[in-house]
C-alpha cells in the first residue's frame, strides 16, 4: 500500500522544509499591502530543485530562498 500525502498547501511555507518562504506576492495577497519585487524573481531555479517540490505544491507555494540556495551551493 502508498501513502500518499494529504498535508494541505500553504502558500506561505516553502514546500521543501515547511519553513516561511517570505514570498512578497503571498504578503501583498493577504495583506492587500503592495510589496516591492520578490526576491524569487530576481533567482533561477534549478530544474533539479523544481522536480523536487511535491506535485500538489507546484505553481502553489514559493521555495524559500535558504532551499534555493542549498540547490545552488
Amino acid at each position: 500500500m502508498t501513502m500518499t500525502s494529504t498535508s494541505p498547501v500553504h502558500p506561505q511555507n516553502c514546500p521543501l522544509c515547511g519553513q516561511p518562504n517570505q514570498c512578497a506576492m503571498e504578503v501583498q495577497l493577504a495583506t492587500g499591502i503592495a510589496q516591492p519585487p520578490c526576491w524569487c524573481t530576481q533567482t533561477q531555479f534549478s530544474q533539479d530543485l523544481l522536480n523536487k517540490v511535491p506535485e500538489a505544491a507546484r505553481g502553489k507555494a514559493c521555495v524559500c530562498a535558504a532551499c534555493a540556495k542549498g540547490a545552488n551551493a
